[in-house]
């Protein structure tokens, strides 16, 4: 039967190659073609007769949970429990949160200081859920990433070396949606195997082209100068020069957030309007695998970026790395929480479990930090990825003015080779404000100053 076909009979697309599997079997054991079209019928109107049907069991199982589910949703008798940091949090994203521990799925959720709104999940949301996975609660810029390289080149290079750091960064990073590079960068995560997901073999050549790129929005590369206070790094009490990088996944990560956001919201159609971004799939069905290993290979993907704009940035200064701190969001991870399995979907929270070594950046003109996690449970071992947005971007378009964002920057001595006016630091909190607001989450090791910075010049968000 063609796929059209079995969509009139009401088979659902996330279903139509187990009910092609069906028929094939049926065949296999003398059902006649005429007549495949009548028991394919018969299993849609009432699949609870087939559920010890040897040959139609799993299609059965399969349509009554999707009839199930778009029937009604049913919500945790009480909502899953979850904490918030920070005070004065945007109420929309507090609501999300809220929504999100109506699911049933859903075991423990926290709220970071930086929370802002977001697709399904809040940008500072996390939640722990029982054998299922939210692609939109991992987010559309899958495996973002902060990475930091502390270098041996002296702070005054700021200065008296201001051209060299200059034409490094200019040239060795490409910014924006679709930027790439024409001489491809080489890494070892083009090898990996991305059959995994039909998307993923897809845009492979189109992931390589980006290879070694950053997106737009929020993303950028910067140096400045880290101060360390304490021998706890590795390095000298003292300060460096030092490069600090944001991006993820490029237009790969984001497709396969599409693809799979779109087949768990065909799995759970009867969730309310307010729920629909939080559609989840489960872990042990083929959808959620398929996403799953799609997701991993995002990671791998996202920080073979980082490593390759590091290493030709460093590489055209010629200088060695004495440091090397890196940390990712926009994930989720299997982890063992009051003794059981969970999957905790970090949608721009740092992972802050004891001992765990993280950073925290705050604006182009505002301190980033290194941290060290303090592993509390009620955070589900997380803390806050950034500053967190208080402006909209088409607010800062409209109330914001480059006059006083230059005033600002010149006045801390940052020098801006490119960005949106949707990013400039009055968009965002006092990173400060953030860090005293989950000081029971993580503790400051160090601290980065950007001085010189390179973003995007403008373009959506990619979260």
């Amino acid at each position: 039967m063609k796929s059209r076909d079995m969509i009139q009979i009401g088979i659902p697309k996330n279903l139509l190659k187990l009910a092609q599997r069906t028929l094939m079997t049926a065949r296999q054991q003398g059902v006649k073609k005429r007549a495949l079209p009548d028991l394919l019928a018969s299993v849609y109107a009432k699949p609870e007769a087939y559920l010890n049907d040897p040959l139609a069991d799993e299609l059965a199982a399969a349509l009554v949970k999707y009839k199930d589910s778009t029937e009604h949703f049913v919500a945790r008798e009480t909502p899953a429990p979850y904490r918030q940091w920070g005070i004065d949090l945007d109420p929309q994203s507090v609501q999300q949160m809220h929504n999100a521990c109506d699911l049933p799925i859903a075991v423990q959720g926290a709220l970071m200081p930086d929370a802002h709104l977001g697709y399904g999940l809040p940008i500072g949301g996390v939640l722990a859920t029982r054998g299922a996975v939210i692609p939109y609660a991992v987010g559309v810029d899958i495996a973002c990433r902060v990475k930091l390289s502390v270098i041996d080149m002296p702070t005054d290079s700021l200065k008296k070396a201001t051209e060299t750091l200059k034409f490094a960064l200019l040239g060795e990073t490409r910014f924006g949606i679709g930027a790439h590079f024409k001489q491809r960068r080489e890494h070892d995560v083009m090898d990996h195997d991305w059959s995994v997901t039909p998307t993923t073999m897809r845009l492979k050549d189109k992931a390589w082209s980006q290879l070694g790129s950053s997106g737009s929005g929020n993303h950028f590369a910067e140096y400045g100068i880290f101060t360390v206070d304490h021998d706890e790094l590795g390095i000298p009490a003292g300060k460096y020069l030092a490069l600090l990088t944001h991006s993820g996944s490029r237009g790969t990560g984001a497709a396969v957030c599409q693809e799979y956001s779109k087949r768990a919201m065909m799995q759970h159609p009867g969730l309310p309007a307010a729920l629909k971004h939080l559609a989840w799939l489960d872990l042990d069905s083929e959808d959620g695998q398929e996403y799953w290993a799609a997701m991993s290979l995002m990671g791998d993907y996202a920080a073979a970026n980082h490593a390759c704009i590091h290493r030709h940035i460093v590489g055209a200064l010629g200088a060695e790395v004495l440091l090397d701190v890196e940390n990712h969001h926009n994930f989720a991870w299997k982890e063992v929480h009051n003794g059981e399995e969970l999957v905790v979907h970090r949608k721009g929270a740092t992972p802050a479990g004891m001992g765990v070594l993280g950073i925290i950046p705050g604006t182009m003109a505002t301190p980033a930090y290194v941290v060290r996690g303090l592993g509390v449970a009620e955070s589900l071992n997380s803390a806050a990825h950034g500053a967190g947005r208080v402006m909209s971007r088409t607010k800062a378009h409209k109330t914001l003015h480059w006059a006083d964002a230059k005033a600002f920057l010149k006045e801390r001595g940052v020098t801006l080779l490119s960005a949106g006016l949707d990013e400039v630091p009055a968009v965002y909190k006092d990173i400060n404000a953030v860090m005293a607001a989950q000081s029971d989450l993580v503790e400051p090791l160090a601290q980065f100053q950007p001085k010189l910075v390179r973003m995007a010049d403008g373009g959506p968000a990619e979260d």
